[in-house]
């Protein structure tokens, strides 16, 4: 299994390279979360995607996924699916596709069915659905909208996509119990000084990541993603304090083999 997290600022200078916005790629056809999807590549490289899973609507996780779709539209009945809990698929309508933020492309796409932009699909938490040949399993996150973390499992490996989370148990069982357990990607969004909008937030600091490290009893590489750019040096730092095995910084745009 490939998995990348893209880089979401395409012109830093050295060292000043930050996660803003969030999308992961899996074996270049299914993303999850298209918070830069649309702003990274070209329009033919980018239509390759033809899945998204979203894991709430947050508009870091979201913010490119209108510019994204109508990148890759080709007028044919073959075009991409969103998969995410019918929370989010309610966000996205309510709030996106409304015809103020950006034109209605789910109500264009169920009265063109010959040429949509989109098809919509729900996922049920704990209900595993396979997707471009992954086996995919939602777990409900600690967050402070509704959020899905992925279980992703093929022939070859398991990999553990937390997402935005406070402290949290389940996906922690569930990857304890996963086949062939390979990687886990794991927030720090605040330094230990801001423990309380961490706690407000429902994210992570670096001393609640170690605690919920705790919680892996399998062996695992583990990346950390989603620090706060602001914040990203001082994380460091407290994370090399922690000296936790196996942890490392995740490199934006590294394809990871698993």
């Amino acid at each position: 299994m490939k998995v990348t997290l893209l880089r979401s600022a395409i012109d830093t200078a050295p060292g000043d390279d930050f996660q803003y916005l969030t999308t992961y790629l899996v074996n270049d056809c299914l993303a999850i979360d298209a918070g830069c999807l649309g702003l990274v590549g070209s329009p033919k490289r980018q239509s390759d995607v033809r899945d998204v899973l979203l894991t709430h609507s947050h508009l870091d996780h979201i913010a490119s996924l209108p510019v994204f779709l109508e990148n890759i539209y080709e007028g044919r009945a073959d075009c991409v699916t969103i998969h995410a809990s019918q929370a989010v698929l309610d966000c996205l309508q309510q709030d996106v596709f409304n015809n103020r933020v950006w034109p209605d492309f789910i109500a264009i796409s169920e009265r063109e069915p010959n040429s949509p932009f989109l098809k919509l699909a729900a996922l049920d938490a704990g209900q595993t659905v396979e997707i471009q040949g992954v086996r995919v399993t939602p777990v409900e996150m600690n967050h402070i909208v509704p959020t899905f973390g992925y279980v992703l499992e093929d022939d070859s490996a398991t990999v553990v996509i937390v997402s935005d989370t406070g402290p949290t148990d389940e996906i922690w069982m569930r990857a304890n119990a996963a086949r062939n357990l390979k990687a886990v990607f794991l927030e720090i969004t605040f330094p230990n000084e801001m423990s309380q909008i961490a706690d407000i937030s429902k994210h992570l600091t670096t001393a609640m990541f170690g605690v919920e490290l705790g919680k892996l009893t399998r062996p695992a590489r583990v990346l950390t993603i989603h620090l706060k750019a602001r914040y990203a040096e001082q994380i460091s730092r407290e994370l090399d304090e922690l000296s936790l095995p196996n942890v490392e910084l995740v490199q934006f745009g590294r394809v990871y083999e698993f």
